[in-house]
């Protein structure tokens, strides 16, 4: 029972001895530090979907690219490491960040309320909102309100069909934008509500210019890279170099390459 007790004893002592070394190191300074690992590493990772298009996806040569993807490339060239970008579905990737297995993740990540209380954010570098698209010689819609009984080409699961139903269109059931469109064009429907990225996105790749945006909603969404929280110090910097990449027009011109407009500003 002594050689019990004493070995208790040794073992109290032992676990005291490495709470106040692990306290030690806390007071100074010493702890894990994300951004000094990343610095040290010279490489950061980042998760994300490569299937996304425009905002991550492969092209025809199977290159990863993208708005994001291009963003976060020049953001990482101006910290001075290289990126390794870790592809993986949607609902594994912020798994992959709790894990650690990525630094940060970059998707077109909305910033909201939800979000914010399990994770902290960068600053917004993509703005977007709910806009009307209608066919280039119709001049009888020009606002939300004027969708009263017009015929809406929606997804109807969206939130964008919710918003053309709240101003009183009546919503015909399509897949996606490209067949909304091809609707559009043909006179079979009045409008559709969509995402303002993903129009501009289909304008630009499409040199589409049978149709036009009239009307653009006052909610808008952000979208910022995301993060575990306690990681200050790499958010500051990938904040400072964000606003030195629209201060000298960088990201405006990354935007205008994708969508044809800037994107990265209110």
């Amino acid at each position: 029972m002594k050689k019990i007790a004493y070995s208790v004893m040794i073992l109290c002592v032992m676990l005291m001895i490495t709470a106040c070394g692990s306290n030690n190191e806390e007071e100074s300074g010493m702890t894990s530090n994300l951004y000094d690992e990343i610095m040290e590493k010279g490489v950061i990772t980042v998760g994300t979907e490569g299937t996304y298009a425009p905002f991550t996806f492969h092209n025809e040569a199977g290159e990863l690219t993208g708005y994001d993807v291009e963003v976060f490339k020049e953001i990482a060239k101006r910290m001075g490491v290289k990126v390794e970008f870790g592809e993986t579905q949607w609902d594994s990737m912020f798994a992959g960040l709790n894990a650690k297995r990525f630094d940060v993740i970059a998707n077109q990540v909305g910033i909201n309320k939800e979000r914010l209380e399990n994770y902290d954010f960068s600053d917004p570098y993509t703005y977007s909102s709910a806009v009307v698209v209608v066919a280039k010689d119709n001049n009888n819609i020009n606002s939300f309100k004027k969708l009263e009984g017009k015929k809406s080409a929606q997804s109807l699961t969206s939130n964008y069909g919710a918003i053309a139903e709240e101003n009183g269109a009546e919503l015909v059931a399509v897949d996606g934008l490209a067949q909304a469109i091809e609707l559009i064009k043909q006179g079979r429907v009045d409008v559709t509500v969509n995402d303002k990225l993903a129009v501009l996105n289909y304008m630009k790749q499409q040199g589409d210019k049978n149709i036009k945006i009239v009307a653009e909603g006052e909610d808008v969404s952000k979208t910022g890279y995301c993060f575990n929280k306690g990681n200050e110090k790499l958010i500051e910097v990938v904040n400072e170099q964000l606003k030195a990449m629209r201060e000298d027009g960088t990201l405006a011109k990354i935007s205008k390459e994708w969508f044809g407009e800037d994107v990265s500003s209110k």
